[in-house]
């Protein structure tokens, strides 16, 4: 298939091209220069059709490969990919896309393998196989708490808290009945983001957490998830 380019500005979402192509063909069209306009390109009849045409080719494709996969039990490396790119913060419709699947057919991959689900509240629903009460530094969890995974940092035990000048020694496990650690979370960059958040680990930035807001991954080993390319 080929790949159709754009430039930033122009609006080439499957669902505006949908638009245009149902306003087109309509009880009552826009005019081919009004398509242009909604897609925010330049008025050009020749690429209007040529992109109309690569959107359909390219949903006749999808539709064929979701045909062919259907009833087909899903493979070693698909797993690995939704959950590695559930995890990185892509919708179940993009990976479904991606995977030439049904949104159903991924969502119970997510659910069958533990994966954490982000939740409508301040923190996600975390699977029985995520729930720990310790974590080793270097360790990629769950942030419940920031939606997100992130890097274990630190356990901020009295001790260590007793070693760092001006840091409080409030003691976690006493107060709060479980451990506390420093955290790197680990957010995805795009244009807006704040160049003060991006450092050699990637953009993200601290935080601390209480264990019963983190969730253990290394259960997704099991399925070929490789935790570094979150």
């Amino acid at each position: 298939m080929r790949k159709l380019k754009k430039k930033e500005y122009e609006n080439l979402s499957d669902t505006n091209i949908q638009k245009v192509i149902g306003l087109l063909s309509g009880n009552s069209p826009i005019t081919k220069k009004e398509a242009c306009g909604i897609l925010n390109i330049a008025y050009n009849t020749t690429r209007l059709q040529r992109i109309i045409d690569e959107f359909e080719e390219t949903q006749a494709y999808r539709s064929r490969r979701k045909s062919q996969n259907k009833g087909k039990a899903a493979t070693k490396d698909e797993v690995a990919d939704a959950v590695t790119r559930f995890l990185s913060g892509d919708s179940i419709s993009e990976i479904a896309a991606g995977l030439y699947r049904s949104s159903g057919f991924v969502k119970s991959i997510i659910e069958r393998t533990g994966v954490p689900q982000k939740g409508e509240g301040k923190c996600d629903y975390l699977p029985d196989e995520c729930i720990a009460e310790d974590f080793a530094a270097g360790e990629i969890a769950w942030s419940a708490r920031y939606h997100g995974p992130c890097i274990i940092k630190q356990e901020l035990s009295v001790d260590y808290q007793a070693e760092k000048a001006g840091m409080s020694d409030v003691n976690y496990e006493k107060k709060y009945g479980c451990k506390a650690f420093n955290v790197w979370v680990i957010q995805k960059m795009d244009e807006d983001y704040s160049e003060r958040w991006t450092t050699a680990q990637g953009a993200g930035f601290t935080a601390t957490e209480l264990a019963y807001d983190l969730g253990k991954l290394n259960h997704l080993e099991e399925y070929g998830v490789d935790l570094s390319r979150i």
